[in-house]
């Protein structure tokens, strides 16, 4: 009997209790289907290592139940406890939603980009809402996955219904002393709340609650990634976001004044001199070793190509007949082979590309925030006073997208065609704006009434290769096939490079092509096989082409140099044959010692605070709370990654890169990113 028809506590114990199952039987669904969707990437993982990754999943789900759990246990000691469990039911329903809903949303998150939900999704829908929701309505089978949402969610409601009428029915301890009764309560929800609380750190362990480190058990990156909980990554994604107080643990790694000569030591070579060196971590004065006559090159078009990854390359030795139009004119010009983006979305591709500052934690999406109003080493200044003096931004889509207008305009960059100055495109699309080839037809209008007014710079971005991929009716070359999921998206791809060579097709009869330099690279790759090393390396593993008048003859066709995107301003502006005064985090690749294999900084998006220094053949990786490691990678003719077991080396490569950002991160905080007036 219950005593004055109060409910039962320890009925209330086995709902809880029953409860928190039910909530990680979903969860382990949800990794269940997470793995089946990206089944390709499971292949090479051995049945171990995918186990162990669902028993370390557990700990992450069960620190998220028993967050959830908190409120209804302190409605423990209540007079009724949980009542007619109506609330109880509401509450625990609405979190279903939220964890369904993020887990279907992350099938197709992690298979475009290879990481657990986070801050990218929070950035999409900060940015422009209409146009992300229309991305994803065009782009995805949202109808199927929010069945899928309600299927799951079903279930999981039923069950703890059933849970509900099952411990309604069972009384294990009653009594009518009302002090025994009080005191039961009591003694009870402590033993109930200790466990909770133990729960929702993950560990037993003293010190931190379990981390995201804690996933890495394996050397196979899906195997830790599948271990963690997407509703925790979001949800620290979301905290990064509001708080942005992870750079800060950059400039607590090193003295500073080490942390300045590391950089300096990593980035400058002999053809550099400090300028105000007191103030200003590495403005210099470059004097390019240039092989070129100076005045040689006059104008230069900087094309930036969406989702351009390596891996689908031809001319990088990836020949599936996806990009025949650049493979040709790869040997036209100077290919860069082990070139890579700074970030793995458009907006870091943007600014490192077009103002040489690297992709920094914290500031992934600087061209929004405010120290994006700093001064950089922005290519319109740099190409100005080189005297090119017209530019012009051209676009498929919308410059209040990502604040590239504001940005840019910052820069110096005073030309800009969106998609409303087109009339009549081949291509319209409510999300993105006009194709690529309506993109391309209009640049040689622009460039052409350019260079009737003189030397020149054009900015030019692709951007059909992006879901939904908008594309033309019929398609002017033949579809991808044999790629299954990938198929549409390398469709776009090589609709891209047609588009790309049928403008230089047109451009090639103009007059100003013979004294164009044309540099071509991917903004940033996508998602392939295999995950090479613990931050994915050929997510980042892009083109880079030079085509200019005699570049190939001075240079070569190829070059095995190491560079990124914070490369392209100072080795574009070495091009044109005189010294130039910058600050930019890259270097002139052009300019480099015989023996200076070359460096980059590469870092993923979404609050990800892992980045990578790779140097050569080599690549030293620092994870949150993991050890540091270095491996070697080889990208051709197979491409490989092994870890090394080399401290001393480790310890050299990594005080080099805590030392790049420490210096990045205080020069943007501190507003020293500029040229002071140089």
């Amino acid at each position: 009997m219950r005593g004055q028809s109060t409910p039962s506590l320890t009925n209330d114990v086995l709902f809880l209790v029953g409860c928190a199952l039910v909530m990680l039987i979903d969860f382990s669904l949800l990794r269940g289907i997470l793995l089946y969707r990206n089944y390709g990437l499971s292949l090479d993982i051995p049945l171990a290592d995918l186990f162990r990754s669902a028993v370390i999943g557990i700990r992450f789900d069960l620190m998220i139940v028993c967050y959830a759990l908190i409120p209804l246990t302190f409605a423990l000691l209540l007079p009724n406890g949980l009542g007619q469990r109506r609330v109880a039911l509401a509450w625990l329903g609405l979190i279903g939603i939220v964890i369904n809903l993020i887990g279907v949303i992350e099938l197709d998150f992690y298979h475009e980009f290879h990481a657990r939900i986070n801050g990218i999704a929070i950035q999409y829908l900060k940015e422009d809402p209409t146009t992300v929701g229309s991305m994803l309505w065009h782009g995805f089978p949202i109808v199927s996955y929010l069945l899928l949402v309600v299927l799951i969610w079903g279930g999981y409601f039923l069950s703890l219904r059933a849970i509900d009428r099952v411990t309604q029915k069972r009384e294990i301890f009653t009594t009518t002393n009302r002090y025994l009764r009080q005191l039961g309560r009591v003694v009870l929800f402590a033993a109930v709340l200790i466990p909770i609380l133990i729960g929702s750190r993950g560990t037993l362990r003293q010190g931190p609650p379990l981390r995201w480190g804690d996933a890495f058990h394996s050397q196979h990156l899906f195997a830790n990634h599948l271990a963690y909980n997407g509703t925790m990554s979001l949800i620290k994604a979301a905290s990064v976001a509001s708080h942005q107080k992870n750079s800060r643990k950059w400039l607590r790694l090193m003295p500073q004044d080490q942390a300045l000569a590391e950089a300096r030591s990593l980035l400058l070579t002999p053809q550099d001199e400090l300028l105000d060196a007191d103030k200003y971590p590495l403005l210099r004065r470059h004097t390019p070793l240039n092989r070129l006559p100076a005045g040689q090159i006059k104008n230069v078009v900087l094309i930036i190509m969406e989702s351009f990854s390596g891996q689908f390359v031809g001319a990088l030795g990836n020949d599936h007949g996806i990009t025949p139009e650049f493979d040709k004119l790869a040997k036209e010009g100077l290919l860069f082979e082990r070139f890579f983006s700074n970030g793995t979305h458009t907006h870091q591709g943007m600014f490192a590309s077009g103002a040489c500052f690297p992709n920094l934690p914290d500031f992934e999406y600087l061209m929004q925030q405010p120290q994006g109003g700093n001064e950089f080493s922005g290519l319109p200044v740099m190409m100005a006073e080189g005297g090119l003096h017209e530019n012009r931004y051209v676009y498929n889509g919308d410059f209040a997208w990502d604040n590239q207008e504001g940005f840019f305009r910052n820069q110096g960059m005073t030309g800009f065609v969106g998609r409303n100055e087109y009339k009549n495109p081949v291509v319209d699309d409510p999300t993105w704006g006009v194709a690529d080839e309506d993109m391309f037809n209009r640049a040689l209008v622009e460039l052409d009434d350019m260079a009737a007014k003189g030397p020149f710079y054009g900015l030019l971005q692709t951007l059909s290769n992006h879901t939904p991929y908008a594309l033309p009716s019929p398609l002017p070359m033949a579809s991808v096939t044999g790629f299954g999921e990938l198929d549409m998206h390398l469709t776009a791809m090589r609709y891209s490079d047609w588009a790309l060579g049928r403008f230089f097709e047109s451009a090639k009869k103009s007059a100003y092509f013979s004294e164009t330099l044309f540099v071509i690279v991917g903004d940033h790759g996508f998602g392939v096989k295999p995950l090479l090393s613990d931050i994915d390396l050929l997510r980042f593993h892009v083109p880079m082409l030079l085509i200019g008048p005699g570049l190939q003859e001075a240079y070569g066709d190829r070059s095995a140099i190491v560079g990124s995107q914070v490369d392209i301003v100072p080795t574009i502006t070495g091009l044109l044959g005189k010294p130039f005064v910058h600050q930019c985090w890259g270097r002139n690749l052009l300019s480099l010692p015989a023996s200076d294999q070359g460096v980059a900084m590469i870092k993923p998006s979404g609050g990800d605070q892992t980045v990578a220094l790779i140097k050569g053949s080599e690549i030293v990786i620092h994870a949150p709370n993991q050890p540091v490691n270095l491996g070697e990678y080889q990208l051709y003719p197979e491409k490989s990654y092994r870890r090394l077991e080399d401290a001393e080396r480790t310890e050299a490569l990594n005080r080099q890169l805590v030392g790049y950002l420490d210096a990045a991160l205080r020069a943007l905080l501190e507003n020293r990113t500029g040229r002071g007036g140089h």
